[in-house]
């Protein structure tokens, strides 16, 4: 009886803890004091087009974009302007990022799950990228 005791505190102690490591984070999380750090990607800008930043930013208004980010900061998504400090204009990170917009994707920026957009054209996606990378040469 007394192993069956101690296995059942035990089990109610790693469960408490769990349960107070949980809600920690949680608090941590909705703090708004938090100052959410985040890697950079090195690397040189390649020069944009003034056009295609603003047709981007037409896309991104049309768009659903608003729902889920803002440019200034973090709402369910990360900030327009945290996304174009981490990555350099180049057309790799283009590309990436407007397969991301079309497709979807998860963690790249914690918990939210960015939803996936099928209707908007690789093209369009690119022009929505362009405007999002521009925001940090403001």
């Amino acid at each position: 009886m007394k192993v069956v005791s101690y296995f059942i505190v035990c089990a109610l102690w790693i469960i408490m803890s769990c349960q107070a490591k949980m809600e920690r984070q949680v608090t941590k999380l909705n703090s708004p004091d938090l100052k959410e750090e985040f890697y950079v990607i090195p690397g040189e800008d390649e020069p944009l087009d003034p056009e295609s930043i603003k047709k981007g930013k037409v896309l991104v208004s049309y768009n659903d974009c608003y729902h889920c980010h803002r440019e200034e900061s973090r709402a369910k998504g990360p900030a327009f302007t945290d996304i174009s400090k981490r990555y350099p204009i180049q057309k790799a990170y283009v590309d990436m990022l407007a397969r991301k917009i079309i497709s979807g994707g998860t963690g790249t920026w914690g918990y939210p799950v960015m939803s996936p957009h099928p209707k908007i054209s690789e093209e369009d996606a690119k022009l929505m990228v362009y405007y999002i990378l521009s925001l940090d040469q403001k």
